[in-house]
């Protein structure tokens, strides 16, 4: 059951708002009578998703340890939310800030970048996001009066999930056997798998990951070439129970899911986490005396990827365009 606060406090500023997102009962998608499905709606923080959380980590650190100072202007690579949350805070504080991302992410995600003052720079689609983190490693050389937060190595993003996400996944369900994330920074695997551990260490925590050489947006697979500093830093491999693979397909077709039959308009990613805990539900012994609890991110709303087809269009023209489109 949802724990919610019995007052209502009025936030300072918008800043304030970020986290204690809703944990919802999703237990109609489940396909084991002894397995509870629930959803940490991190779509339902203010500038769209779970990345809102370490754009304020990593902004305030920075500002706390002297990297960052007034009117200094920030450097990202981005395929959108992180972006999208560090333009919004940027803005809030008076930073300007520069964001690289692939030409062929969604039109949605440049536009709020554009509202929230960002300047774009945009880098080659072919060369996904590990391209648009390359480029942004030069330019910073180049500029080294820039702040450059890099959300791959830096520690306050799985420290953001470790004082915040994962307190509050054990504070409303302490119950919880499994969670479960997709694989992308790394960040929100990293600090909540810890945090989860240190309260029980029975609590299995599973990445999703795509095929090697298949893209699943907002995922990636270590063994494609970069493997995220923070996921060694924080002990990725001694963490991480398992991982599972989770294709394109499915991942639509899971997002198509939330929406259906949960009523919970979410983006491709968050299909792709749901996958991961279908495929864990569905191992679990139906006959089991023990009940299964699995928390899965719902990492952003769906709207920022309306203009894709990815909701509408029939499945296999959908499936052709996630090849296409970087999502997350």
């Amino acid at each position: 059951m949802v724990r919610y606060p019995e007052v209502m406090v009025i936030s300072e500023t918008v800043l304030d708002s970020i986290g204690n997102t809703p944990l919802v009962d999703v237990s109609v998608l489940s396909p084991n009578p002894r397995v509870r499905l629930l959803a940490k709606l991190e779509n339902q923080n203010p500038f769209g998703s779970v990345k809102d959380r370490i754009a304020k980590s990593m902004i305030e650190q920075a500002e706390k340890n002297g990297r960052l100072s007034p009117g200094q202007r920030i450097i990202e690579p981005s395929s959108g939310n992180t972006g999208i949350a560090l333009a919004a805070i940027a803005q809030i504080k008076g930073y300007p800030i520069t964001i690289l991302m692939p030409d062929n992410v969604s039109i949605e995600r440049r536009q709020m970048l554009e509202v929230f003052g960002a300047e774009v720079i945009v880098t080659p689609g072919a060369e996904g996001s590990n391209g648009a983190v390359s480029r942004a490693e030069a330019l910073a050389k180049q500029n080294p009066q820039w702040c450059f937060l890099h959300q791959y190595e830096n520690e306050a993003n799985p420290t953001a999930h470790y004082e915040t996400t994962g307190p509050e996944i054990w504070r409303d369900c302490p119950e919880v056997t499994h969670f479960v994330a997709g694989l992308g920074t790394s960040g929100t695997l990293m600090g909540v798998g810890r945090y989860l551990k240190e309260q029980n260490s029975k609590i299995k925590i599973i990445a999703v990951e795509p095929p090697l050489g298949e893209r699943v947006e907002g995922l990636r697979n270590l063994d494609d070439g970069y493997v995220p500093p923070v996921f060694d830093k924080w002990r990725g491999r001694q963490t991480l129970d398992r991982k599972r693979v989770v294709r394109p397909r499915e991942s639509i077709e899971c997002t198509r899911r939330l929406v259906r039959e949960a009523g919970i308009f979410a983006g491709i990613s968050s299909g792709a986490s749901l996958a991961g805990a279908l495929k864990v539900a569905s191992e679990w012994p139906s006959d089991s005396e023990q009940e299964a609890v699995i928390v899965f991110i719902v990492c952003d709303g769906g709207w920022k990827y309306l203009s894709t087809g990815a909701y509408t269009d029939d499945l296999d023209t959908a499936e052709a365009q996630a090849e296409k489109i970087i999502y997350f």
